[in-house]
């Protein structure tokens, strides 16, 4: 008998017409560190990121030393745990974007979503449903999976009667569809779909790293059920009816479900445990199920959780998203594949800085990272590896695919855990036009570093922290946001700077001679200032005009003369005026 004052309880609509593979690398950080230090890997290795382990090998863990332990516990529990310092993110990032784009080569719709630097979704229904067209009834045991539409011999063998890897679900609905495998669409598409996440998985291998894999119909089911056989290894979620579905969800905490976070959780688990919770602790234990929610009797429909969760602050359609998932239900797309990231940031945890030169040396750490990621995330490939390899090499061949317009600065000062204070309490942002000096290519990176701590970043902190000492500084963070230039490919206003340069040398033919030589080429024209940017870009090539300067930013050659207006122009242009 249902609750008085409350409706049927209705499961939200699914849809089940998609194929959504989840990719988590083992151990991520560990397993970066141990392809630079093979010694490493039979050994127990940690992490280390701000006094805790950001993640441990399976060693390790072996060992029962986990992820986010303290040092000293850490320690305790392994001995003879070798500590690496983690905080530079630089060389993981780079290893991640090298096998997010291994991943992103084999889709077909670009549907390839990075979630941090270890987790990548794939949505691969177009190529699913492709290769189910192709199959032989009569063989399928010696089936054939294509991998392009225009080239059949890009592909692999593999036996279409039985999956890959692990499977997790209701037997009996599998022996079902055993029986009939082709009459069952779905079935033999998550089947499809395992075999090429099995075959994607070797590929990563082939780049020197592991990983599991989740195989099913939306992103919230993959990320779930591929935590059921880690390490190096997949599960495909085998749910071809709702019941399955419920039943696959019920068994999770409710801390554990992606979506739901911690906030949300203690109210939940309050209501359902009848007891009083604090609201504010923040924690992954739960003693609550997704299940013990899901059924509760008196929480029927999203308005009952519309009144538990809702009120002044919350999440516009927070009730609606929870109950989807905790029905197993997520519709979120898997998000294009982006060349250029919306804002690239750095930053790093202190415990309370108060003197200028900590204050500059750090901000100095944080600035060479950034630049780092953004030669990483913003030039060309090549360009990026040639700039890592010699940062002052003044290759005309470097093109930025998009400038940043702005950079910003946080700060907050530190508060210790007994002070009860938010995360982010007194955090304080500033921000300015990013310095155009910071896309030379005539300057090192510690030269561009050192200036953008003097020039920049330091005039921000002191506006941040007009005091003259005490600041106590607890964070500090150092972002470039606002991407302007031709590739950004985000359309949406952002004009097209290489029209503009291209405009602006058909105008400036006019003012050069017979050779190409500006009129009025003389010291006087020509800023001779030391921050000019653009001064050592003057080496000649075949087609270079004699006494003309490269842009390195658009590639256009003009007269020596005309440098400072077109660097005037270039900094108006990406700053919007």
């Amino acid at each position: 008998m249902e609750p008085p004052g409350h409706s049927k309880r209705k499961a939200p609509r699914r849809r089940d017409d998609r194929v959504i593979l989840h990719f988590d690398l083992d151990c991520f950080y560990a397993q970066c560190v141990e392809n630079q230090q093979p010694s490493l890997k039979t050994l127990p290795l940690g992490i280390r990121q701000k006094g805790i382990l950001a993640t441990c090998n399976y060693v390790a863990r072996r060992r029962g030393v986990g992820k986010l332990t303290t040092l000293a516990e850490a320690k305790r529990l392994c001995p003879d745990l070798v500590i690496v310092d983690g905080e530079d993110l630089s060389p993981f990032r780079d290893v991640s974007k090298r096998l997010y784009a291994v991943l992103r080569s084999h889709s077909w719709n670009g549907k390839a979503e990075r979630l941090g630097l270890d987790e990548i979704f794939l949505d691969v229904t177009d190529i699913v449903s492709y290769n189910l067209e192709l199959l032989n009834r009569s063989s399928l045991a010696h089936s054939y999976f294509c991998l392009s539409r225009t080239d059949p011999e890009q592909g692999f063998e593999f036996d279409a009667t039985s999956f890959s890897g692990c499977v997790h679900g209701d037997t009996n609905e599998a022996d079902a569809a055993r029986g009939d495998p082709l009459g069952d669409t779905l079935y033999m598409r998550l089947l499809l779909a395992s075999h090429l996440a099995k075959y994607l998985r070797l590929k990563i291998e082939d780049e020197g790293y592991t990983a599991a894999c989740g195989i099913s119909t939306n992103k919230l089911l993959a990320k779930l059920v591929g935590n059921k056989n880690k390490p190096q290894n997949q599960t495909t979620l085998l749910a071809l009816n709702e019941d399955a579905i419920f039943a696959f969800m019920d068994e999770h905490g409710l801390r554990k479900v992606p979506g739901i976070g911690s906030k949300v959780t203690r109210i939940l688990e309050g209501f359902v445990l009848e007891k009083e919770i604090d609201r504010d602790m923040h924690s992954m234990e739960c003693s609550v199920t997704a299940g013990q929610v899901r059924t509760h009797p008196l929480i029927q429909n999203p308005s009952v959780l519309d009144n538990l969760l809702g009120g002044r602050g919350s999440e516009r359609g927070l009730s609606s998203k929870v109950w989807r998932l905790l029905h197993g239900v997520d519709d979120t797309e898997v998000k294009p594949a982006r060349v250029v990231p919306t804002q690239i940031s750095i930053e790093d945890t202190y415990k309370g800085l108060n003197d200028v030169s900590e204050i500059r040396r750090e901000m100095g750490l944080i600035t060479a990272s950034l630049l780092r990621r953004m030669h990483a995330d913003l030039l060309d490939e090549d360009d990026s590896q040639a700039l890592t390899q010699n940062p002052s090499s003044s290759s005309s061949s470097r093109r930025w695919i998009a400038c940043p317009r702005t950079i910003r600065l946080t700060t907050r000062p530190y508060t210790a855990p007994a002070d009860g204070k938010p995360y982010n309490w007194a955090r304080a942002s500033r921000s300015t036009e990013l310095p155009s000096f910071v896309f030379s290519q005539s300057m090192t990176s510690e030269q561009i570093v050192g200036r953008l701590v003097v020039e920049t970043l330091m005039p921000l902190f002191q506006k941040l922290n007009p005091a003259p000492k005490g600041w106590n500084t607890g964070l500090i963070n150092v972002c470039v946001a606002n991407m302007a230039g031709p590739a950004t490919g985000q359309g949406g206003g952002v004009r097209d700077i290489g029209v503009m340069f291209r405009r602006q040398d058909d105008l400036l033919r006019e003012f050069r001679n017979d050779h190409g030589e500006g009129w009025g080429d003389e010291p006087g024209f020509a800023s001779d200032d030391d921050d000019n940017i653009w001064d050592e870009h003057r080496g000649q090539t075949a087609s270079q005009e004699e006494g003309s300067e490269q842009c390195p930013l658009c590639g256009h050659f003009l007269p020596s003369f005309a440098f400072a207006a077109h660097e005037r122009f270039h900094s108006m242009e990406i700053n919007g005026d």
